[in-house]
């Protein structure tokens, strides 16, 4: 079961596959509800405990912010050149401009490029970047994550066990 998955999945098309994490504050806490959902039907292939002595964040495949951000800012550099070159391409070809101002073309590539990945590192870091970030802060923090990941029925019902049998917390 991967995080990674999960947050590379497109918004756009409807998912296989689902995921929720719930961040518990210690190792009796965390196995406790593994044991209570594996009681209840959920088969462990569908379940992960992140934390110490248990999967490490990067074999989940939760990432580091700083790589989200990397691995997305290359994706909209990339596209973003190819688009800024085309479409300079396509203007300099239709307005029949002369070939010593054939240079705008690749200037224009290269800084629709680095436009494009600056806002890619900007969407990685505000986007799924935080969102790892804030699990990665948890496990700091000495917490642990339990992972469940499966069918929506098998991750809403899941998520119903868990909340059915969580205690108050006190005040």
């Amino acid at each position: 079961m991967t995080i990674a998955r999960f947050l590379r999945r497109s918004t756009l098309k409807s998912r296989s596959t689902y995921l929720a994490v719930i961040v518990l504050p210690n190792e009796a806490a965390t196995f406790q509800a593994y044991r209570l959902l594996h009681y209840h039907g959920i088969s462990p292939e569908h379940l992960a405990i992140v934390g110490e002595g248990y999967s490490s964040p990067e074999r989940v495949g939760l990432m580091q912010p700083a790589q989200i951000a990397v691995r997305k800012a290359c994706n909209y550099a990339l596209v973003s050149t190819l688009v800024g070159t085309t479409v300079c391409l396509t203007i300099s070809l239709i307005g029949r401009i002369e070939s010593n101002l054939m240079l705008i073309v690749p200037l224009t590539g290269l800084l629709s490029g680095l436009c494009g990945a600056v806002l890619g590192a900007l969407l990685g870091f505000l986007g799924e970047g935080s969102t790892a970030s804030i699990y990665r802060h948890h496990l700091n923090q000495g917490r642990y994550l339990l992972m469940m990941e499966g069918p929506e029925q098998l991750v809403r019902w899941g998520q119903e066990v868990l909340s059915h049998y969580s205690a108050p917390s006190p005040r």
